[in-house]
């Protein structure tokens, strides 16, 4: 009798991600609307702690560091977590399949970070609060480019392997018609997005952070390759 196989087998490290935005989600849904306002405040990056306005804003000086990483936690409401996590089972589900549970962290954590200071320095000194992990996952969706094109048919588990395809290099990346094809899809988004002023809620401060987004996507694209730990399946017809 044939094992039975899960509808969704997805990565423990892309679990835990889904799992703790999720909670802080709920979280900021139970606490009193009070302390659920100062909490969302004292995780999300805001340009405007930066200009000296640090100490007025809940979280203080403390938050000028911390708000850098805690922003990929929270969320605008709903449907921004859960186009956030579908994203992320589309392109981190490939990406934890190639690196250690460490090293998914890691990588996602620096585009996060670098996606933060894209919009920092394009939007400084405004008070406006930024929140999501569309950042990290803009990374993740880069690096997925540079080896999701090279599997030919190969399966794992009924699911493509992408554990073992040779990492192409950037040079090739940008070679890649299908890579680059989708590369000016997600930038035209992203512009449309910055030119439209669409939100995922109601009121400027659920605007989507387009630039943050480019941020994290450069990020991923260029740095990938050092947190890349798979390596090509051996060829057993060399050892006939």
């Amino acid at each position: 009798m044939a094992s039975r196989e899960p509808i969704l087998n997805v990565p423990t490290a892309v679990t835990i991600s889904a799992a703790a935005m999720t909670a802080m989600q709920l979280i900021l849904i139970v606490l009193p609307p009070e302390l659920s306002l100062s909490v969302f405040l004292s995780l999300a990056m805001i340009p405007d702690r930066y200009t000296g306005a640090a100490s007025e804003l809940p979280g203080g000086y403390l938050s000028a560091v911390t708000s850098f990483v805690t922003y990929m936690v929270v969320h605008g409401g709903w449907l921004h977590l859960v186009v956030n996590v579908l994203w992320m089972l589309a392109f981190g589900t490939a990406v934890a399949r190639r690196v250690s549970m460490a090293g998914f962290f890691q990588f996602s954590i620096l585009c996060g970070i670098v996606g933060a200071l894209a919009h920092l320095v394009l939007h400084w000194g405004e008070m406006s609060p930024m929140v999501g992990a569309s950042a990290a996952i803009s990374g993740q969706m880069a690096a997925a480019l540079r080896f999701v094109f090279s599997v030919r048919g190969g399966s794992h588990e009924g699911r493509p392997d992408f554990t073992h395809v040779p990492l192409a290099s950037l040079q090739e990346t940008l070679r890649d018609g299908r890579a680059v094809a989708f590369i000016v899809f997600w930038l035209v988004l992203n512009a449309y997005f910055g030119l439209s002023g669409a939100s995922f809620g109601t009121g400027p401060d659920s605007r989507i952070a387009w630039e943050a987004h480019i941020g994290g996507f450069l990020c991923g694209l260029l740095t990938f390759g050092y947190f890349d730990t798979a390596r090509p399946a051996p060829d057993l017809s060399q050892l006939r």
